[in-house]
């Protein structure tokens, strides 16, 4: 203490890091453009694994590594990254702003895995029908119960990303006082990157809004992103369909955009990427689709 070098370790000694979790998802994750989806995230993490009853002054690189082959096991290299720069924040914010005092953060000293293979998961004409198909939702029967899907919101949301290319938390952040029909465009006053921009809008994605209901809320799809994430999985069980998820509908929609906007400044004004390569990892051109243009 004369020296200057002693650090109060009582608090990281008597706290769990599953109580820094829930205060940080108190204080900090609301706050969050992706806030819903970080928020189911540390929920998971508190909920399914056994490292949130250990203490904060326990959490070792061994420890971090072991929480991170098993993650492995059930997820993806690239989703095991985002988990762990996700733990990592949370950590950093505890020493920070929390008074829990460690050393370091374990998660800095051990070996990230190799990000995956980028999806190209594409949606065939067929495929695309069966999935709308599996979301109509159909009339109620005799006694006046759904004999199928009930969330009349997620078909025309489908339909929108596809035409679109919008994440879907834009579409779910979009209000109608940003929706321009006449112009056919909408505005995004705050996309993933933290620009603004506008997304032209085709013939078929202006007449998808033309005919929802106004909700009260103001928002275009008043549902939430874990109601669409689960709506969605169910859709493609019911299609038959294996191995989409939604956001391959922003890999499809990019791809059929790329089709009628040769130009990639154009094509990425309307996908908010900021670089060729992030483009490429959206666009994935069928070989026969080229093909056609050789000719």
């Amino acid at each position: 203490m004369e020296r200057g070098v002693f650090r109060d370790r009582s608090r990281a000694e008597k706290t769990t890091f599953g109580t820094i979790i829930n205060c940080y998802l108190q204080e900090v994750s609301p706050l969050k453009k992706g806030a819903s989806s970080e928020i189911y995230r540390l929920k998971a993490f508190l909920r399914d694994d056994p490292i949130a009853q250990v203490k904060m002054s326990s959490l070792t690189s061994k420890l971090m590594a072991s929480w991170r082959d098993r993650r492995l096991k059930v997820v993806s290299g690239s989703t095991t990254n985002r988990d762990l720069s996700l733990m990592s924040a949370v950590i950093n914010w505890a020493r920070r702003e929390q008074g829990v005092h460690l050393s370091e953060n374990p998660i800095s000293m051990i070996r990230r895995p190799p990000e995956g293979r980028g999806r190209t998961r594409r949606l065939s004409n067929v495929e695309e029908q069966s999935l709308l198909a599996a979301l109509t939702v159909p009339p109620r029967d005799e006694k006046g119960r759904h004999t199928g899907p009930s969330n009349k919101w997620m078909l025309p949301l489908v339909s929108f990303a596809i035409e679109t290319a919008m994440r879907r938390s834009e579409i779910l952040r979009l209000q109608w006082k940003d929706v321009h029909l006449e112009e056919r465009y909408v505005h995004l006053s705050d996309s993933k990157n933290g620009d603004s921009r506008d997304i032209p809008l085709s013939t078929r994605a202006a007449s998808i809004l033309t005919g929802l209901p106004r909700h009260e809320s103001g928002r275009v799809f008043p549902i939430s992103a874990d109601s669409v994430k689960k709506s969605f999985e169910r859709a493609t069980v019911r299609a038959g369909l294996e191995n989409l998820r939604f956001h391959d509908l922003r890999h499809e929609a990019t791809s059929r955009l790329a089709q009628k906007l040769s130009n990639v400044l154009e094509l990425s004004s309307v996908t908010g990427h900021k670089s060729l390569a992030m483009i490429k990892r959206y666009y994935h051109p069928r070989a026969q689709d080229l093909a056609k243009k050789l000719d």
